[in-house]
C-alpha cells in the first residue's frame, strides 16, 4: 500500500499552478497526509501570478515579494475546504526547481503535486519548465497537472 505522509505543492500562483490544488488537497485528504503549500521567490523573474502594484527598490524586492507570496499563500485554500487538513507554509528564495527539490529531498516529501504551463516550442526553449526540472530530479513521485482539459470534481 502506498503511504503519503508528505506533499508538496508548489505554485508560482499562475492559472495553471492553481489547476494542480484540488489535486494536492484530494491527496492529502484521502491520505490524512501533511500538506506543504510552497512558494519560492525567484528575485531574477517576476513571479507570473504576484502583483507588485508599485514600483519599490531592487533590496526590498524580495522582501516584497515574499510577503505577497506569503498573503496568498493563507489564501489559496478556500475555508470550506480546509477543515481536516493538516497544512504548512513555506517560502523560500532561490531558483525554483532547484528549491524544491532540495526542500523535498531535506524533508521527505512522499509526493510533490505541481501544474505545468503547458508551454511548447520557442516559449518552452526560452522559459524552460520547472515542472519538468522536478519530474525529472525529485527524490519522490510527482503528479503534474496540465493546464484543464477537464474539469476536476472534488469527492
Amino acid at each position: 500500500m502506498i503511504k503519503l505522509k508528505k506533499i508538496l505543492y508548489p505554485t508560482d500562483f499562475s492559472d495553471s499552478s492553481l489547476e494542480a490544488l484540488p489535486y494536492a488537497l484530494s491527496f492529502a485528504r484521502d491520505y490524512k497526509a501533511k500538506l506543504i503549500l510552497m512558494h519560492v521567490v525567484n528575485e531574477a523573474i517576476f513571479s507570473e501570478g504576484l502583483s507588485l502594484a508599485r514600483a519599490i527598490a531592487p533590496e526590498a524586492l524580495g522582501q516584497e515579494m515574499a510577503d505577497e507570496a506569503d498573503r496568498r499563500l493563507k489564501m489559496i485554500i478556500p475555508a470550506d475546504q480546509r477543515a481536516g487538513l493538516d497544512v504548512e507554509m513555506v517560502i523560500l528564495h532561490g531558483m525554483p526547481f532547484l528549491e524544491v527539490i532540495r526542500y523535498a529531498k531535506a524533508n521527505d516529501i512522499d509526493l510533490i503535486v505541481i501544474g505545468t504551463h503547458g508551454r511548447s516550442g520557442v516559449d518552452h526553449i526560452i522559459f524552460g519548465s520547472t515542472a519538468e526540472k522536478v519530474v525529472r530530479k525529485a527524490p519522490c513521485p510527482v503528479l503534474s497537472v496540465k493546464p484543464a482539459q477537464r474539469e476536476f470534481v472534488m469527492p
